[in-house]
């Protein structure tokens, strides 16, 4: 009888709310904690979290550059829930910290309206001149496939990395309990010490609606959107390949690339490859026709694809159909674009059967790309996640290192593919 009524404790303690004597009892909590930007990484920081209920309106959150660990009475600023989105069953909360300063750590606490406290987290803002040097993981397609899943997300809460650029799919059908147990997984990219490492997101085509992305990364509505990073080292260009290619994306993408000439790099995040690794994917023309000239044109240093659930890396390349091409492009060493892809994350893997004459290397296994970059180059690895669990975690003074045990894939090209600065 006793572990019969500790079962229904357990199951009855796991739900946001039940029935006591006719009446909903609500538990107010905090978990599936995200972290993200819209604005300046450098002196901004979005908060994200599930309330579990209405009441989570009256959450507050506690920060300051000091750390006072649970001491919520000793923290500088505290803000309340700003507002609350109810999507897929989550009472998703968004405070949106401004003002912050460059290059700062930054701690915070969470108290529900209840008076119990989160944990105490804490994130590190971007430096905000050239002369710094970021890190950063990119990568897409987790899918249902948790064990892989899980095993990216601890690399990365081990690797510190400034932040990363997800592709969508996170889930394989777009339904409440599949994002859930997103979350609750993505929790395990926060570090021991409760370091959060923040997620810059893109829709993918098992994401249903951009509604998935918008409301529950607080995205802009079409889910396309540019950051810049330490001053105008790097500008991230978020692009929607599930929806019109055209119209007032392009309009926007066209407008924002010309009015970034000072960026010193330029990465590009999106979800469909135009070229795929795999003979299951047929090639996207809309999208070469709608984006590869414009990429060129700009001068687009890195694009990072998904979808395939393969693995790729391109040399250099520019969209042409002279003599010598393969579906539209040519190498060019010296003014063409990187791709690296393509998922995997998790999600089911597929045969790499069909590299093009571009092609540096392809493979399939899990995996993200690890990319280091100051003014001056940009070091691209790809990172195999299987063995997560042996990997050592860096120090923040250290997170440029190659930790014991990281498996870097190492193919017959090399294991690294640097871009030298344009400028």
């Amino acid at each position: 009888m006793l572990k019969r009524n500790l079962a229904i404790l357990a199951i009855v303690l796991s739900c946001s709310s039940f029935m006591v004597n006719g009446w909903p009892w609500v538990i107010d909590t905090v978990s599936k904690v995200r972290l993200t930007w819209s604005e300046d990484p450098s002196t901004t920081m979005k908060i994200i979290w599930d309330t579990k209920s209405e009441l989570g309106k009256d959450q507050v959150v506690y920060y300051d550059d000091v750390d006072h660990g649970l001491n919520i009475e000793n923290y500088s600023h505290q803000i309340k829930v700003q507002k609350i989105v109810l999507h897929k069953t989550m009472f998703n909360a968004v405070v949106h910290l401004k003002d912050l300063l460059p290059d700062t750590k930054y701690y915070f606490v969470i108290k529900t309206s209840k008076g119990d406290l989160s944990k105490r987290y804490w994130f590190k803002t971007i430096d905000d001149n050239e002369d710094a040097k970021l890190s950063i993981i990119a990568g897409g397609d987790s899918r249902n496939n948790r064990t892989p899943r899980v095993a990216a997300n601890k690399l990365v809460s081990k690797l510190r990395a400034d932040f990363v650029l997800f592709g969508g799919d996170m889930t394989s059908l777009d339904f409440s309990g599949q994002w859930k147990k997103w979350f609750s997984d993505w929790e395990h990219t926060i570090a021991e010490d409760g370091r959060i490492t923040p997620v810059v997101v893109a829709r993918g085509n098992h994401e249903r609606s951009n509604a998935s992305i918008s409301k529950l990364f607080d995205t802009s509505e079409g889910v396309y959107y540019s950051l810049s990073f330490a001053g105008d080292l790097l500008k991230t260009f978020v692009l929607n390949s599930e929806t019109s290619l055209n119209g007032d994306q392009f309009t926007w993408l066209k407008n924002d690339l010309e009015s970034s000439h000072e960026s010193i790099w330029k990465i590009a995040l999106y979800h469909r490859p135009m070229r795929p690794h795999t003979k299951k994917k047929s090639e996207n023309d809309r999208l070469y026709q709608a984006w590869a000239p414009v990429f060129y044109k700009h001068g687009m240093d890195l694009v990072v694809e998904s979808d395939s659930h393969t693995v790729k890396t391109t040399y250099p390349i520019r969209p042409s159909f002279e003599p010598g091409h393969e579906e539209g492009f040519v190498r060019d060493d010296e003014r063409g674009t990187v791709y690296v892809g393509e998922g995997c994350w998790g999600a089911p893997l597929r045969e790499n059967n069909d590299d093009k004459t571009w092609t540096r290397s392809s493979g399939s296994f899990n995996q993200f790309k690890w990319i280091h970059l100051d003014r001056d180059k940009m070091d691209v690895r790809t990172i195999v996640i299987d063995n997560a669990d042996h990997v050592d975690s860096v120090l923040d003074e250290e997170r440029f290192k190659l930790p014991k045990n990281l498996n870097v894939w190492s193919p017959k090209e090399g294991d690294i593919v640097t871009l030298e600065s344009r400028n």
